[in-house]
């Protein structure tokens, strides 16, 4: 009698230790869940389709800017003003709205920038990736405060990736390193590594890049301006999530309440 009850016990103190690593590893898998989903996601209506875009955490200025603009419709009828096969789409003019076939595009932003929230190596600009433009003589790489683009790129072999990565190593003191997962996916799905470490990357592409693609390919003036306007009909927030805001995203929120400047965003290819 006293054997069976203490085969029964150690029978189940053996089953509860044997079951905690199942416990642990669904935790964990629930944990990285969570975090995809806390991501904020966007939708863009455009004239060739719909492109979402989730929004990353990890850059709560450029996301709470976004999706502030977002919601008040600010992005509703602005065109994509410029864009370059193999490299990037790039939106957000206010101008653009009223803009005449032909017109130069891309020389107007709101009259605030955003503090640069670069976070390679975690986010860099492979296919997909979303980052903010930069204005003429942006101090310490700021962003423009709407203007955006969506990297589509090109894949590199391993020594042009080699010689570009030691050009930007060699510029940047020796700051831009790339990991093998990033090297891995530069030669896979490609992208534009040359702009890593200089621009805020504060999204990613989650459905859509198919648009995208039709987008970069249209034809174009010698401005890289689509001869026929390609535009956010609609730009709305699939996805919000109630985040507290801090007194200083709210101070900065109501700075944001502003007029509209003139300040060329630029972006090298």
């Amino acid at each position: 009698m006293h054997t069976t009850i203490k085969n029964k016990i150690l029978q189940s103190v053996l089953l509860t230790i044997l079951s905690l690593p199942v416990f642990s590893q669904k935790n964990n898998q629930d944990s990285l869940i969570k975090t995809l989903d806390d991501r904020c996601v966007v939708c863009l209506e455009t004239s060739f389709g719909n492109i979402k875009i989730a929004l990353y955490n990890e850059t709560p200025k450029h996301r709470d800017n976004f999706l502030k603009l977002v919601k008040e419709g600010f992005y509703n009828g602005v065109l994509f003003h410029r864009v370059i096969p193999e490299f990037m789409v790039q939106t957000g003019d206010p101008s653009s709205k009223s803009a005449v076939p032909g017109q130069l595009l891309g020389n107007v932003s709101l009259d605030y920038t955003i503090p640069a929230e670069i976070r390679f190596p975690q986010y860099y600009h492979k296919r997909g990736a979303v980052a903010a433009a930069q204005e003429d003589n942006s101090q310490d790489h700021a962003s423009s405060s709407c203007q955006f683009y969506i990297v589509t790129g090109k894949t590199f072999g391993p020594r042009m990736l080699d010689a570009m990565l030691n050009k930007l190593t060699e510029k940047s003191g020796g700051t831009i390193v790339f990991n093998d997962k990033i090297k891995n996916d530069y030669q896979t799905i490609g992208g534009a590594p040359h702009l890593d470490g200089l621009y805020t990357v504060f999204g990613e592409v989650v459905d859509g890049m198919d648009v995208v693609d039709k987008i970069q390919n249209v034809e174009k003036d010698n401005n890289n301006r689509p001869i026929n306007d390609i535009k956010i009909i609609k730009a709305n927030v699939v996805k919000d999530l109630p985040i507290m805001r801090s007194p200083n995203t709210q101070k900065n929120n109501e700075h944001n309440k502003t007029g509209i400047k003139n300040k060329v965003s630029t972006l090298k290819r």
